[in-house]
């Protein structure tokens, strides 16, 4: 094998990223080498192309944290999250890795939150073992993380979002807790996530789903999805409008839920649409916002999401296998490009002109 492979690299922020050649690195015992098939990318490669990257994290990086890929090499035996074997052409995904000792994995069982949780798509490419972004041909899979395997009806497309925007949904819903069959449900957002959650939504149970969002066209997606209305913010531009059309569809009290995957500046305006005791689910991230704290509904619930466990890899393709008839998942994934050309699907992204863009290998 050539012990080189290209990648997508971001040398500087809001630049054109680099097609560079990077080691592929020897594997440590219980590792996997993965050939991708697709790489999806989401708004959170956006936020770091555009930069700051969290602190701690410096540039130079490979983009991506969505993968789908084969198993090209193993390390010893490995098993994937069901306790079935996984062997070289294998199709998978896999999960992040926590340090399971600290405080937030052994004790609080919350193992999002664990400061040591390693992720992809923002760790130098220059350093061992190099290849922990997706949009490259090859990559490495630390020997913690668990695998998922991706059944044969579901495309490697949908296998690749499924491993953050999908799974994040599956986790918010988890939390969420049952929709009960007069719960009205309304997502701020109308991206990947919020197309998600819409079916998600519809699966259990809401009376009625409502979506805001824009552009058009990823609100047309939306009510393919499952919505029974959805409102354009470019077009309705008025907070007090938007919160009145909520009201109008909810016999004037409210969202019953309100579910965020929009950005941090959402939330405000989301939760004037609440009802008293409703519960409301923050997923998305990005920007600014102050929240009076003196107007909050009554009684409500707050539940605040960061990615997923592994279970939620699991379940998102789960979810996508036994509904693919149900629902129209492939029309989230908008458009496909070339490793070559994923600039040109950043900008794409970037610019909401389309709901997913993938990056396909094969």
């Amino acid at each position: 094998m050539n012990r080189n492979c290209r990648a997508a690299v971001i040398v500087a922020h809001n630049e054109p990223l680099v097609i560079r050649e990077i080691p592929i690195p020897e594997l440590e015992p219980g590792a996997l080498l993965v050939r991708i098939a697709v790489s999806t990318l989401c708004g959170t490669d956006v936020h770091r192309w555009h930069g700051p990257l969290p602190k701690g994290d410096t540039l130079p990086i490979i983009i991506g944290h969505e993968p789908c890929g084969y198993v090209e090499a193993i390390k010893g035996e490995r098993t994937d999250i069901l306790g079935n074997p996984v062997t070289i052409g294998d199709r998978i995904i896999w999960s992040y890795v926590a340090c399971g000792s600290c405080y937030y994995c052994s004790v609080a069982l919350q193992p999002c939150i664990c400061p040591h949780r390693v992720s992809w798509g923002h760790q130098r490419c220059d350093q061992y073992p190099y290849l922990l972004g997706s949009c490259a041909e090859y990559m490495y899979v630390p020997p913690s993380c668990l695998i998922i395997k991706v059944p044969p009806d579901v495309p490697s497309t949908l296998a690749a979002a499924s491993a953050c925007a999908f799974r994040t949904i599956m986790h918010g819903f988890e939390k969420l807790g049952p929709v009960y069959a007069h719960e009205i449900v309304l997502i701020q957002g109308s991206g990947p996530l919020g197309i998600f959650a819409t079916a998600v939504a519809r699966e259990h149970g809401a009376k009625c789903i409502l979506v805001i969002g824009a552009p058009q066209s990823r609100l047309e997606v939306a009510k393919r999805m499952g919505a029974d209305d959805v409102l354009d913010l470019t077009v309705v531009t008025a907070e007090n409008d938007r919160r009145q059309w909520v009201l109008e569809n909810t016999e004037g009290r409210g969202a019953d839920i309100v579910i965020q995957v929009a950005n941090n500046m959402a939330v405000p305006e989301g939760l004037n649409m609440l009802r008293r005791g409703g519960r409301y689910v923050h997923i998305g991230a990005g920007g600014q916002a102050t929240i009076p704290v003196e107007n909050l509904p009554q009684e409500m619930v707050l539940y605040t999401i960061r990615s997923g466990e592994p279970r939620h890899w699991l379940q998102a393709i789960d979810f996508l296998a036994s509904r693919k008839n149900n629902y129209p998942f492939e029309d989230i994934i908008s458009a496909s490009y070339t490793l070559d050309r994923v600039n040109e699907a950043l900008n794409a992204m970037a610019s909401f002109q389309i709901v997913k863009p993938a990056i396909v290998f094969e």
